[in-house]
C-alpha cells in the first residue's frame, strides 16, 4: 500500500514538473532569444540554449530607438484608467445584481456572460464609426471600448462576491442608522474587497494585453500601447525576432511582478467567491 501510494506521489510529481516546464519554456526560450543576434536566431546556433556571443543590442534598440517605452506608457495609462473605470462600474452594478429582486435577473446575468463571450472582430467595426463620428480616433478614449472586453467579466465575479456577504450584516447597519453610502462604504466593500481586488488585476492584464482595439482605433504611433508596439518591430522582408523577443521580456514584467506579489490575493480572490456560506 505503502509502495504504491509513492509510485503514484511520484508521477504526480514528474506529470506536475513537465507541465510547469511546458508552461515556463516559451518565455524562457524568447528571454534566451533576446540575447541572441540576428545570424544566431537563424543560423546554426537557432537551438543553442546559452547564446554563443550574448548581446545587449536588442534591449537598446527596442527602449531607444523603437519607441517601446512610448508603449509602455501607453500601456500603463490606459490599463490603469481602464481598471479604475472598470471597477467602479462593475461594483455598483454587481451590487445592485446581487442585493434587488427584480424580474429577469437571470436573464440578465446570461447576457453580461454571454457579450463576455463576443468575439472582438463583432464590435470593431462599429467602434471604429463610432470613434470616428466623435473625432475620437488616436485618443486615450479607447479605454472606453475596452470596457466591452472586461467589465461583463468584472461584473460576474464581483456578483458571486456579493452574493457570499450575508444581508443581516446590511439590515443591522440600517436598525443603527447608517444611511445606504455608508453601509456600502464601511460594510459591504470591505468584505467583498478580496473580489474587488482580484477583478482590479485580472482587468489590469486583460487590458494591458489588448491588441485588436488598439490597433484599429489607435494607428498613430504615438498612441500604440505595448502589443501594438511590439507588432511593428518588423521590416519590409522580415520580422526582427530579437527585438521582439527583448520587448516581450520587457513588457512582461509588469504582469509577472502583479502575479507574483498579489498571487495569494488572487486566489484568495477567486476562492472566496465560490464557497457558500
Amino acid at each position: 500500500m505503502e509502495s504504491s501510494k509513492r509510485k503514484l506521489l511520484l508521477v504526480f510529481g514528474i506529470f506536475v514538473v513537465l507541465y510547469l516546464f511546458i508552461m515556463v519554456f516559451p518565455f524562457f526560450w524568447i528571454f534566451i532569444t533576446s540575447f541572441k543576434t540576428s545570424g544566431e536566431i537563424f543560423g546554426e546556433g537557432a537551438f543553442r540554449v546559452i547564446p554563443q556571443d550574448p548581446t545587449l543590442r536588442n534591449y537598446i534598440t527596442v527602449l531607444f530607438e523603437k519607441g517601446i517605452l512610448n508603449g509602455i506608457k501607453n500601456s500603463l495609462i490606459v490599463a490603469t484608467v481602464t481598471t479604475v473605470y472598470v471597477i467602479v462600474v462593475a461594483t455598483f452594478t454587481a451590487y445592485a445584481i446581487s442585493r434587488f429582486e427584480f424580474k429577469g435577473k437571470n436573464i440578465l446575468l446570461g447576457l453580461i456572460l454571454a457579450v463576455s463571450m463576443f468575439p472582438q472582430m463583432i464590435i470593431t467595426g462599429p467602434v471604429y464609426n463610432m470613434f470616428l463620428d466623435l473625432n475620437l480616433l488616436n485618443s486615450y478614449a479607447i479605454v472606453l471600448p475596452y470596457s466591452t472586453i472586461t467589465l461583463p467579466m468584472a461584473v460576474w465575479i464581483l456578483v458571486t462576491h456579493f452574493n457570499q456577504i450575508p444581508l443581516a450584516l446590511e439590515e443591522s447597519a440600517r436598525i443603527d442608522g447608517a444611511t445606504p453610502f455608508q453601509t456600502l462604504y464601511k460594510i459591504v466593500f470591505p468584505l467583498a474587497a478580496p473580489g474587488v481586488f482580484t477583478t482590479a488585476i485580472i482587468t489590469f492584464i486583460s487590458a494591458w494585453n489588448e491588441f485588436l482595439l488598439t490597433i484599429t482605433l489607435n494607428s498613430n504611433q504615438r498612441y500604440h500601447t505595448v502589443p501594438v508596439a511590439i507588432s511593428f518591430l518588423r521590416t519590409q522582408f522580415e520580422i526582427l525576432w530579437g527585438e521582439v523577443a527583448a520587448a516581450t521580456a520587457i513588457v512582461t514584467i509588469p504582469t509577472l511582478i502583479i502575479v507574483l506579489f498579489f498571487q495569494k490575493q488572487i486566489v484568495s480572490g477567486l476562492t472566496s467567491g465560490g464557497v457558500k456560506e
